[in-house]
């Protein structure tokens, strides 16, 4: 989706930056290495291209649901929409190289889970809690019907919406490189070292640190975040209320119990930055 791409490009950038942090703490320019080839060329070969399809073929959906029509996106919108899909991600690669230059390997991989977190909250929430709704609801299979408030497909949405489809076909082609980035970041920058080769992590707790993480943890912080958000919009009679308050107090309580040192971020960061 349009509001939401910005922000997961950013997510992916520092995700691969991360990965590659050992690696990237020796690197004195961010963008003359292959890492940073790697994710110029997943951003531009894959990333970009599937949210120009997307908003070409759903253009209601890709917009959250605001343009009726492809005639309702301006030309402009659409090269910002692509040219973005692509800069987010350099700058979230580039925020992952900083902080390992400064041997930050923690809050390398805190980036990009801050980031999923955000991605998350934007999908489930919106800017008027109604998020959910919009991204659960596909026009193409209601006859062009456009959404109304109120309105989504709910779990329908995962095996008859042709958004849905779209978007699991675009995910099997994304998921070869994108695990192989996360993969070989991690355990190319582990080898390298003598004193971390016999802590060297397997593919498959790399995956599972990553994705977990992702799409679970975050996902549920998000989805807490949005009903915190709602609920005082709901107490205020304003939904911008809701914002203001929700935001920053789920922001501490999230800080305090899950990302401090020692808690359940850290932990799960530690199972693959590797310390000596």
């Amino acid at each position: 989706m349009v509001q939401v791409d910005v922000v997961w490009s950013y997510a992916f950038g520092a995700t691969f930056a991360a990965a590659a942090s050992r690696q990237l703490e020796k690197e004195e320019k961010p963008f003359n290495n292959k890492w940073y080839v790697f994710v110029l060329l997943f951003l531009s070969i894959f990333f970009a291209p599937s949210g120009l399809y997307l908003l070409w073929q759903f253009p209601q959906w890709e917009t959250m649901q605001v343009a009726a029509c492809r005639e309702d996106i301006p030309a402009w919108l659409v090269v910002i929409f692509g040219v973005t899909n692509i800069t987010q991600g350099i700058l979230g690669y580039w925020a992952g190289w900083k902080l390992s230059r400064k041997k930050m390997f923690y809050a390398a991989h805190a980036n990009w889970m801050i980031a999923w977190i955000i991605f998350w909250f934007i999908l489930a929430c919106g800017w008027d809690g109604t998020g959910y709704q919009r991204f659960l609801y596909d026009a193409s299979v209601h006859n062009g019907v456009l959404w109304q408030r109120g309105t989504h497909m709910g779990l329908e949405f995962f095996y008859k919406s042709n958004v849905w489809w779209t978007l699991v076909v675009m995910a099997l082609l994304f998921a070869p490189m994108l695990m192989y980035g996360m993969i070989r970041g991690v355990r190319e920058g582990a080898m390298a070292d003598a004193s971390l080769k016999d802590k060297l992590p397997g593919p498959i707790t790399i995956l599972i640190v990553f994705f977990s993480a992702q799409w679970i943890v975050c996902l549920g912080l998000a989805i807490v975040a949005t009903v915190v958000v709602i609920t005082l919009g709901n107490i205020f009679g304003n939904v911008g209320w809701g914002y203001l308050a929700g935001l920053p107090l789920c922001a501490m309580v999230y800080y305090l119990l899950l990302f401090r040192k020692g808690m359940l971020m850290d932990a799960l960061a530690k199972k693959i930055y590797v310390q000596k």
